[in-house]
């Protein structure tokens, strides 16, 4: 390991991660750029710079509601994997018990399995039980798949939580379910916002397990697979996915920087009653 450390100097190392980083994110650079092309095929150099198509995608009734529908499934699997990420990560946090390592393995083994492989599992389960594929199996689907990411971001936000602060409430006479409702939950309220700003933006991307449970009713990845058939849409599409892409990056900054600020209270509490 030391031979390795001398043959790639710090030099060497900031070239790979520059291009490393170039090799991932260029591609979506580009994204924007031919979003406000004048010609409707993406190409170097620009025919032109316009907003059209832009200003077209309010005008296109299959996009809003496609755009409702997403925002009804990641609202709903957000809220529900955050409610059930909370359960999760308090009970692996706070007790100790057998098969607890096993467990949570088994909830994180989505983030490790192939989504086609999920997506076909969760679709013979659905029809099994005798379910029209519809919006509720894209929201159970994706519930499934964001648990793992919420439980992440709760995980650390019940770390290091000081259980004199729930103690001490107790001894005052509060319930458990008061103690939780009003000492536990407030101080975890950051974890939990960024817990539901991740499994919204995950579910609002996700296509795998939307192709597989979706009914009639499309949602925002699925139209845009469906408008890529016609190259006449394809402008369009690349402005939706620009819009896409800046409204990811913006959830997943917030949901970071509350995700750090929970962690740092949660930390600072536990030296402060220490």
């Amino acid at each position: 390991m030391m031979a390795i450390k001398r043959l790639l100097p710090g030099g060497w190392l900031s070239a790979y991660a520059f291009l490393y980083v170039a090799f991932l994110y260029l591609p979506v650079i580009f994204l924007p750029i031919f979003s406000i092309n004048t010609a409707a095929t993406p190409k170097f150099p620009l025919s032109g710079v316009t907003l059209k198509w832009y200003e077209d995608l309010p005008r296109t009734p299959a996009l809003i509601d496609a755009t409702w529908n997403s925002l009804i499934v990641g609202v709903s699997a957000s809220v529900l994997s955050t409610v059930l990420g909370i359960l999760a990560a308090r009970s692996i946090t706070r007790y100790r018990y057998p098969g607890r390592r096993a467990i949570n393995g088994l909830i994180m083994a989505p983030l490790v399995l192939p989504e086609v492989i999920v997506a076909i599992s969760m679709l013979l389960v659905m029809l099994q039980l005798g379910l029209s594929l519809s919006l509720f199996t894209v929201v159970l689907g994706h519930v499934l798949v964001c648990i793992p990411y919420s439980m992440t971001v709760l995980t650390s936000g019940f770390e290091g939580f000081d259980r004199s602060l729930e103690e001490a409430s107790a001894d005052l006479g509060e319930s458990a379910f008061g103690t939780f409702r009003r000492v536990t939950l407030p101080m975890v309220m950051p974890a939990i916002i960024s817990s539901l700003l991740v499994c919204f933006t995950i579910s609002l991307d996700e296509f795998i397990i939307a192709f597989f449970l979706t009914g009639t009713e499309a949602t925002l990845p699925i139209y845009i697979w469906g408008q890529l058939r016609f190259a006449a849409k394809l402008p369009g599409v690349l402005a939706l996915g620009t819009l896409l892409l800046f409204a990811s990056f913006l959830l997943m900054t917030i949901a970071e920087i509350l995700r750090r600020r929970a962690a740092s209270r949660t930390r600072n509490e536990g030296d402060l009653y220490a």
